[in-house]
């Protein structure tokens, strides 16, 4: 391996173990229950509740992953839609951000630019 590439490792002190719910239709729902190093229940962390979608977009499916407020699945489970509406909010403002900061780098000839004469 190169010396340049960074050391990948994992941290024992912070794995979780994950089960996955679904519905079939919207998305799923994954519950990160923290263990230690022996795969024994961490009770000194909270549970976890990440959601995950997909919305369609002009361009194809937009992947959206994002945390769920609740202490239990179903909490969880009801929190979704308004966390997925937000998630895609976010994402969409994130999208229009990068499009105005290419659209600011985009060189036009004829519009200023360089200086240089040619002999």
């Amino acid at each position: 391996m190169s010396d340049n590439a960074p050391e990948i490792s994992m941290n024992p002190d912070e794995l979780y173990l994950e089960e996955v719910y679904t519905d079939n239709k919207v998305g799923t729902i994954r519950r990160m229950t923290p263990v230690d190093a022996n795969g024994d229940a961490d009770s000194a962390r909270p549970v976890l509740f990440i959601g995950s979608t997909q919305m369609m977009t002009p361009a194809g499916p937009l992947p959206l992953n994002f945390e769920l407020q609740g202490s239990t699945l179903g909490q969880a489970a009801a929190n979704f839609g308004e966390a997925a509406n937000k998630s895609l909010e976010d994402t969409m403002k994130e999208l229009q951000e990068m499009r105005r900061e290419q659209a600011s780098q985009i060189v036009v000839p004829g519009q200023g630019g360089s200086q240089i004469q040619m002999p």
